[in-house]
Protein backbone atom coordinates (compact mmCIF):
# COMPACT_ATOMS: atom_id res chain seq x y z
CA UNK A 1 0.00 0.00 0.00
CA UNK A 2 1.37 3.22 -1.11
CA UNK A 3 -0.33 6.55 0.62
CA UNK A 4 0.54 10.11 -0.17
CA UNK A 5 -0.80 13.48 0.22
CA UNK A 6 -2.67 16.25 -1.76
CA UNK A 7 -2.76 19.75 -0.02
CA UNK A 8 -3.13 23.34 -1.44
CA UNK A 9 -0.55 26.69 -1.03
CA UNK A 10 -2.73 27.92 1.63
CA UNK A 11 -0.75 25.76 4.11
CA UNK A 12 2.39 27.81 3.08
CA UNK A 13 4.68 24.87 3.79
CA UNK A 14 8.59 25.22 3.41
CA UNK A 15 10.30 23.76 0.36
CA UNK A 16 12.24 21.81 3.20
CA UNK A 17 8.65 20.24 4.36
CA UNK A 18 7.54 19.35 0.94
CA UNK A 19 10.43 17.57 0.01
CA UNK A 20 10.72 15.26 3.44
CA UNK A 21 7.27 13.47 2.88
CA UNK A 22 5.56 12.59 0.03
CA UNK A 23 3.40 15.76 -0.80
CA UNK A 24 1.92 17.25 -3.70
CA UNK A 25 0.79 20.96 -2.91
CA UNK A 26 -1.68 22.53 -5.75
CA UNK A 27 -1.42 26.77 -6.11
CA UNK A 28 -4.26 28.91 -4.92
CA UNK A 29 -4.90 31.16 -7.94
CA UNK A 30 -4.33 34.91 -6.93
CA UNK A 31 -6.08 37.47 -9.03
CA UNK A 32 -4.69 41.00 -9.75
CA UNK A 33 -6.26 43.00 -11.48
CA UNK A 34 -7.37 40.40 -14.47
CA UNK A 35 -4.21 38.83 -14.34
CA UNK A 36 -4.08 35.55 -12.34
CA UNK A 37 -1.10 34.01 -10.62
CA UNK A 38 -0.54 30.60 -8.91
CA UNK A 39 0.36 31.39 -5.63
CA UNK A 40 3.38 29.20 -5.72
CA UNK A 41 4.41 31.61 -8.51
CA UNK A 42 3.28 34.93 -6.43
CA UNK A 43 6.86 36.76 -4.83
CA UNK A 44 5.54 38.31 -1.37
CA UNK A 45 6.66 41.82 -2.97
CA UNK A 46 4.91 41.94 -6.01
CA UNK A 47 1.40 41.02 -4.04
CA UNK A 48 1.81 43.89 -1.34
CA UNK A 49 2.84 46.77 -3.67
CA UNK A 50 -0.43 45.85 -5.81
CA UNK A 51 -2.54 45.78 -2.40
CA UNK A 52 -1.09 49.25 -1.36
CA UNK A 53 -1.18 51.13 -4.89
CA UNK A 54 -3.92 48.79 -7.24
CA UNK A 55 -7.95 50.50 -6.98
CA UNK A 56 -8.83 47.31 -7.59
CA UNK A 57 -8.70 44.97 -4.94
CA UNK A 58 -7.26 41.22 -5.40
CA UNK A 59 -9.48 38.44 -5.22
CA UNK A 60 -8.39 35.03 -5.29
CA UNK A 61 -10.10 31.14 -7.17
CA UNK A 62 -9.95 28.04 -5.30
CA UNK A 63 -7.84 24.94 -6.48
CA UNK A 64 -10.20 23.59 -9.10
CA UNK A 65 -11.41 20.35 -9.43
CA UNK A 66 -9.27 19.86 -12.47
CA UNK A 67 -6.50 20.39 -11.09
CA UNK A 68 -7.49 17.73 -7.88
CA UNK A 69 -8.61 15.12 -10.33
CA UNK A 70 -4.81 16.15 -12.68
CA UNK A 71 -2.70 15.39 -9.58
CA UNK A 72 -4.94 12.44 -8.76
CA UNK A 73 -4.17 10.65 -11.88
CA UNK A 74 -0.37 11.43 -11.62
CA UNK A 75 -0.38 9.96 -8.32
CA UNK A 76 -2.39 7.10 -9.49
CA UNK A 77 -0.01 6.53 -12.19
CA UNK A 78 3.09 6.26 -10.18
CA UNK A 79 1.38 3.38 -7.99
CA UNK A 80 -0.14 5.63 -5.27
CA UNK A 81 -3.56 3.59 -3.78
CA UNK A 82 -4.25 6.14 -1.30
CA UNK A 83 -4.45 10.03 -0.83
CA UNK A 84 -4.75 11.89 1.96
CA UNK A 85 -6.28 15.12 0.60
CA UNK A 86 -5.56 18.04 3.61
CA UNK A 87 -7.12 21.49 2.42
CA UNK A 88 -8.21 24.98 3.52
CA UNK A 89 -10.82 24.99 6.13
CA UNK A 90 -14.53 24.30 4.92
CA UNK A 91 -15.59 27.92 7.05
CA UNK A 92 -14.31 30.31 4.03
CA UNK A 93 -14.64 28.19 1.05
CA UNK A 94 -16.73 25.85 -0.96
CA UNK A 95 -13.72 23.64 -1.61
CA UNK A 96 -14.35 20.73 0.52
CA UNK A 97 -17.51 20.18 0.08
CA UNK A 98 -16.86 19.82 -3.35
CA UNK A 99 -14.09 17.93 -3.37
CA UNK A 100 -16.10 15.27 -0.91
CA UNK A 101 -18.13 14.71 -3.65
CA UNK A 102 -15.75 14.20 -6.37
CA UNK A 103 -14.48 11.56 -4.36
CA UNK A 104 -17.33 9.86 -4.46
CA UNK A 105 -17.02 8.75 -8.37
CA UNK A 106 -13.26 8.92 -8.63
CA UNK A 107 -11.96 5.37 -8.71
CA UNK A 108 -8.09 5.34 -9.62
CA UNK A 109 -6.86 5.66 -5.76
CA UNK A 110 -8.87 5.51 -2.48
CA UNK A 111 -9.26 9.44 -1.48
CA UNK A 112 -9.45 10.18 2.22
CA UNK A 113 -10.62 14.27 2.18
CA UNK A 114 -9.50 16.36 5.45
CA UNK A 115 -10.95 19.43 6.40
CA UNK A 116 -8.34 21.51 8.57
CA UNK A 117 -11.16 23.90 9.89
CA UNK A 118 -7.64 26.29 9.77
CA UNK A 119 -5.10 27.33 7.46
CA UNK A 120 -1.56 28.26 7.22
CA UNK A 121 0.23 26.37 10.08
CA UNK A 122 -2.63 24.27 10.77
CA UNK A 123 -3.86 22.88 7.46
CA UNK A 124 0.57 22.22 7.68
CA UNK A 125 0.86 20.76 10.87
CA UNK A 126 -1.66 17.82 9.68
CA UNK A 127 0.40 17.71 6.60
CA UNK A 128 3.51 16.99 8.77
CA UNK A 129 1.54 14.59 10.89
CA UNK A 130 0.44 12.67 7.59
CA UNK A 131 3.94 12.44 6.28
CA UNK A 132 5.51 11.17 9.87
CA UNK A 133 3.06 8.53 9.93
CA UNK A 134 3.16 7.73 6.54
CA UNK A 135 7.08 7.11 6.86
CA UNK A 136 6.01 4.81 9.84
CA UNK A 137 4.45 2.65 7.71
CA UNK A 138 0.88 3.54 9.01
CA UNK A 139 -2.03 3.47 6.04
CA UNK A 140 -4.36 6.18 5.34
CA UNK A 141 -7.21 4.80 7.16
CA UNK A 142 -4.73 4.48 10.19
CA UNK A 143 -3.57 7.71 9.88
CA UNK A 144 -6.73 10.24 9.61
CA UNK A 145 -8.37 9.97 13.02
CA UNK A 146 -4.96 11.23 14.00
CA UNK A 147 -4.81 13.96 11.92
CA UNK A 148 -8.64 14.81 13.16
CA UNK A 149 -7.34 14.26 17.46
CA UNK A 150 -4.44 16.15 16.43
CA UNK A 151 -7.30 18.97 14.44
CA UNK A 152 -9.14 19.17 17.75
CA UNK A 153 -6.56 20.76 19.84
CA UNK A 154 -5.77 23.58 17.65
CA UNK A 155 -6.52 26.81 18.65
CA UNK A 156 -5.63 30.54 17.08
CA UNK A 157 -6.27 34.10 17.65
CA UNK A 158 -4.91 36.73 15.14
CA UNK A 159 -4.99 40.91 14.90
CA UNK A 160 -5.63 42.23 11.86
CA UNK A 161 -5.33 46.54 11.28
CA UNK A 162 -8.81 46.71 10.26
CA UNK A 163 -11.46 44.41 8.85
CA UNK A 164 -12.29 45.73 5.78
CA UNK A 165 -10.83 42.83 3.60
CA UNK A 166 -12.83 40.27 5.23
CA UNK A 167 -15.77 41.59 5.42
CA UNK A 168 -15.03 42.45 1.44
CA UNK A 169 -14.39 38.70 0.53
CA UNK A 170 -17.26 37.67 3.20
CA UNK A 171 -15.05 36.18 5.30
CA UNK A 172 -16.04 37.83 8.95
CA UNK A 173 -19.21 35.85 10.10
CA UNK A 174 -19.64 38.64 12.33
CA UNK A 175 -19.98 41.61 10.89
CA UNK A 176 -21.24 43.31 13.44
CA UNK A 177 -17.66 43.74 14.55
CA UNK A 178 -16.75 46.12 11.50
CA UNK A 179 -17.47 49.11 14.63
CA UNK A 180 -14.07 48.41 15.36
CA UNK A 181 -12.56 49.89 12.08
CA UNK A 182 -13.86 52.89 13.69
CA UNK A 183 -12.07 53.28 17.18
CA UNK A 184 -8.10 52.76 15.61
CA UNK A 185 -8.15 49.17 17.38
CA UNK A 186 -6.75 45.60 16.62
CA UNK A 187 -9.58 43.41 16.04
CA UNK A 188 -9.43 40.25 17.21
CA UNK A 189 -10.31 36.80 15.58
CA UNK A 190 -10.24 33.20 15.74
CA UNK A 191 -11.84 30.51 13.45
CA UNK A 192 -14.52 28.90 15.48
CA UNK A 193 -15.76 25.39 15.32
CA UNK A 194 -17.57 25.15 11.85
CA UNK A 195 -13.74 26.76 10.82
CA UNK A 196 -15.49 29.83 10.12
CA UNK A 197 -13.73 33.40 10.86
CA UNK A 198 -14.92 35.20 14.00
CA UNK A 199 -14.47 38.32 15.65
CA UNK A 200 -14.66 37.95 19.51
CA UNK A 201 -12.61 41.11 21.08
CA UNK A 202 -10.51 44.07 20.41
CA UNK A 203 -7.19 45.51 21.24
CA UNK A 204 -5.79 48.91 20.94
CA UNK A 205 -2.65 48.16 20.25
CA UNK A 206 -0.85 44.65 18.93
CA UNK A 207 1.43 44.58 21.99
CA UNK A 208 -2.41 44.02 24.19
CA UNK A 209 -3.21 42.22 21.18
CA UNK A 210 -0.07 39.34 22.17
CA UNK A 211 -0.84 39.58 25.78
CA UNK A 212 -4.23 38.45 24.52
CA UNK A 213 -3.25 36.01 23.01
CA UNK A 214 -0.85 34.80 25.59
CA UNK A 215 -3.31 34.87 28.32
CA UNK A 216 -5.41 32.24 26.48
CA UNK A 217 -2.09 30.21 25.66
CA UNK A 218 -1.30 30.22 29.02
CA UNK A 219 -4.44 28.56 30.29
CA UNK A 220 -4.66 26.47 27.43
CA UNK A 221 -1.14 25.34 28.38
CA UNK A 222 -2.22 24.50 32.60
CA UNK A 223 -5.28 22.63 31.90
CA UNK A 224 -4.16 19.88 29.01
CA UNK A 225 -1.60 16.80 29.28
CA UNK A 226 0.47 16.80 25.82
CA UNK A 227 3.64 18.74 25.06
CA UNK A 228 1.84 21.94 23.31
CA UNK A 229 3.87 23.37 19.85
CA UNK A 230 3.00 27.35 19.22
CA UNK A 231 3.41 29.18 16.22
CA UNK A 232 3.97 32.63 15.37
CA UNK A 233 2.19 33.65 11.97
CA UNK A 234 2.29 37.12 9.89
CA UNK A 235 1.54 38.36 7.30
CA UNK A 236 4.49 40.61 5.94
CA UNK A 237 5.27 41.76 9.67
CA UNK A 238 9.02 40.12 9.87
CA UNK A 239 10.24 42.32 12.44
CA UNK A 240 6.69 42.19 14.76
CA UNK A 241 6.87 38.17 14.10
CA UNK A 242 10.79 38.31 15.60
CA UNK A 243 9.79 39.96 18.65
CA UNK A 244 6.29 38.07 19.34
CA UNK A 245 8.63 34.29 18.75
CA UNK A 246 11.57 35.50 21.27
CA UNK A 247 8.68 36.41 23.64
CA UNK A 248 7.14 33.60 23.71
CA UNK A 249 10.12 31.88 24.15
CA UNK A 250 11.17 33.53 26.95
CA UNK A 251 7.52 33.09 28.43
CA UNK A 252 7.26 29.40 27.64
CA UNK A 253 10.11 27.78 27.47
CA UNK A 254 9.04 24.35 27.47
CA UNK A 255 6.96 25.02 24.56
CA UNK A 256 8.31 24.44 21.24
CA UNK A 257 8.02 27.52 19.53
CA UNK A 258 8.00 27.92 15.56
CA UNK A 259 7.54 30.57 12.74
CA UNK A 260 5.16 30.58 9.62
CA UNK A 261 3.65 33.07 7.15
CA UNK A 262 0.19 33.98 5.33
CA UNK A 263 0.78 34.39 1.77
CA UNK A 264 -1.24 36.41 -0.76
CA UNK A 265 -3.90 33.50 -0.74
CA UNK A 266 -4.62 34.67 2.73
CA UNK A 267 -3.64 38.17 3.36
CA UNK A 268 -6.27 38.78 0.54
CA UNK A 269 -9.16 37.99 2.91
CA UNK A 270 -7.13 39.46 6.21
CA UNK A 271 -4.62 42.24 4.51
CA UNK A 272 -1.24 43.02 5.72
CA UNK A 273 0.90 43.27 8.60
CA UNK A 274 -1.93 40.79 10.48
CA UNK A 275 -0.23 38.90 13.39
CA UNK A 276 -0.84 35.35 15.05
CA UNK A 277 -0.81 32.65 17.29
CA UNK A 278 -1.40 28.60 16.52
CA UNK A 279 -1.01 26.00 19.11
CA UNK A 280 -1.85 22.69 19.46
CA UNK A 281 -0.70 19.10 20.66
CA UNK A 282 3.24 19.48 19.25
CA UNK A 283 2.53 16.87 16.33
CA UNK A 284 6.45 15.58 16.83
CA UNK A 285 5.64 14.24 20.32
CA UNK A 286 2.66 12.00 18.88
CA UNK A 287 3.92 8.35 18.27
CA UNK A 288 5.01 6.97 15.14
Amino acid sequence: MTTAIVTDTAAYLTTDQIAQYPITVLPITVILGGQQYPESELSLQTFYNYLKTADELPTTAQVSLGQIEEAYDTLASQGVDEIISIHLSSGITSFMSNLRMFCKTYTKARIFPVDSLVASVGEANLCLLAGKLIAAGQSAAEIVPQLIALRDTQHVYFAVDNLSHLARTGRLTNRSAMIGNLLNIKPLLTFNEAGQIIAIDKERTMRRAFNFMTRHLAADFQRVDYPLHATVIDANNEETAQRWQQALHEQFPTIRVTRSTLGPAISVHTGEKTMGIFWQQDWQSIPD
